[in-house]
């Protein structure tokens, strides 16, 4: 879906209740996976005549696996260093509109950033969009080393699934009403 850019700037903001941040990593030789998600992010998709950015920013301590102590020990400096880097962020300024997204960035997890690219598929649902990518990354480049006997294998795979509404058209709906008050 191919969004127009001959227009003023909009932005598109994530509804968190309505989207996803999934990853799976490969455990136990690659016998078996640890699947979990985030439970608190937020992130922006603008789009202008002039720019197309995107940026996703997960709050490291909301991972959420299903077993309280994995997720305290993947919380810890061994893994995401929650405490030390509280937010995992994908930031792109190179987003280029094909029908699908092609997506150029810098995902940055545990004070490490790596070069990021991927594809997203975007569609438009009831005047929202939503924006649906998967891809992997290799922990180990996160300095994520921690695998005894070898167990955790890479790469992780990260997938998000977020519903974006229209913040732009939001604020212009509701300008009347602000201007009306101050009368």
């Amino acid at each position: 879906m191919s969004l127009s850019t001959n227009q003023a700037t909009r932005r598109w903001v994530v509804d968190p209740e309505r989207s996803t941040v999934e990853f799976r990593v490969p455990n136990l030789w690659g016998l078996a996976s640890v699947a979990g998600q985030f439970t608190r992010f937020d992130g922006t998709y603008t789009i202008g005549p002039n720019e197309r950015a995107l940026e996703l920013i997960v709050d490291a301590d909301g991972l959420d696996t299903g077993n309280r102590r994995r997720d305290r020990h993947l919380r810890s400096r061994a893994f995401l260093d929650a405490e030390g880097h509280p937010h995992i962020r994908f930031a792109a300024d190179d987003v280029e509109d094909a029908g699908d997204l092609r997506v150029r960035g810098e995902l940055e997890v545990a004070g490490a950033k790596v070069p990021l690219s991927l594809e997203a598929t975007v569609r438009e649902l009831d005047g929202a969009l939503e924006v649906e990518a998967t891809t992997a990354v290799d922990q180990r480049d996160f300095g994520m080393t921690w695998s005894p006997l070898g167990m955790v294998r890479s790469p992780t795979t990260l997938h998000v699934k977020a519903r974006l509404r229209d913040e732009t058209r939001e604020d212009s709906n509701q300008q009347p009403a602000r201007e009306a008050r101050d009368e």
